[in-house]
């Protein structure tokens, strides 16, 4: 009990210390990827941070590819398309584009799909990566989360993962898929109205509001009934289920090793 509350609130600290971006999806990109965007990186990542915040306020799916330190599935194909090994690298299968550097892949997105960015420079550049960097730190406290790999069995397809990037929950499954160098397509299912703000059983009964107000959110809700994050689905096992402890555990049961 006291390790899951310490898991918790360090990751809601990790939320706190990068200003909660990557919460809502309030103006969504114009136009959406026909085939997935690929992102390589790993969960620890500052500057991976930066971008998957950006891609859950645009309302922008990725096709992940965890490369944790000394991950042996994914790293090589960073080597071999971009000619180093550097993280985030993003592949657009849509317009042949790969991109190292976080402004750069956060510019691409906006300029691209047609979504309002935030444009980091001078200042708001190095309080933005400083705020990232502090997010990682309160995860450290038993050494950092989804920065080394363990060893884990492969799978034959990837795993589908509603989440949002601020979400302290969904951070501690994708932690998890990170070390485990599991990939997987990251649904994301930002806040886009003051009505999906707070916990599930909170938001519904003060707000009452509609519960599909965002194209992963009305998905999640004709697929199980209920909106909340993190959702996980896996196609090799035919499992799907909704909190982070049973996701952990289950990822741990069946792939670690």
């Amino acid at each position: 009990m006291i390790k899951r509350t310490l898991e918790v609130g360090t990751s809601v600290l990790a939320s706190t210390f990068a200003a909660w971006r990557g919460s809502m999806t309030q103006r969504p990109a114009e136009r959406q990827p026909p085939k997935p965007l690929e992102l390589y990186e790993f969960e620890a990542c500052p500057y991976c941070r930066l971008v998957r915040e950006a891609l859950t306020e645009l309302d922008l799916d990725a096709m992940i590819y965890p490369c944790p330190r000394n991950g042996k599935r994914f790293r090589s194909k960073v080597q071999t398309l971009g000619g180093k090994q550097q993280y985030p690298f993003l592949v657009d299968p849509n317009t042949g584009a790969r991109l190292y550097e976080a402004a750069d892949i956060v510019a691409y997105l906006g300029k691209t799909y047609g979504g309002p960015v935030r444009k980091a420079t001078g200042l708001r550049r190095r309080l933005m990566v400083g705020s990232a960097m502090a997010a990682t730190a309160a995860r450290s406290w038993r050494g950092p989360r989804g920065l080394k790999m363990r060893v884990s069995k492969p799978v034959k397809k990837p795993l589908e993962l509603y989440s949002f990037e601020s979400s302290p929950y969904s951070r501690l499954a994708r932690e998890v898929l990170c070390e485990l160098e599991i990939p997987y397509l990251l649904r994301n299912t930002g806040k886009a109205r003051m009505s999906d703000m707070g916990p599930p059983s909170f938001r519904d009964r003060l707000f009452k509001g509609p519960k599909d107000t965002s194209r992963n959110r009305k998905a999640l809700l004709e697929r199980t009934g209920h909106v909340q994050v993190p959702y996980l689905i896996d196609p090799n096992t035919q499992t799907e289920m909704y909190e982070s402890a049973a996701i952990v555990d289950y990822l741990d049961r069946t792939y670690a090793g």
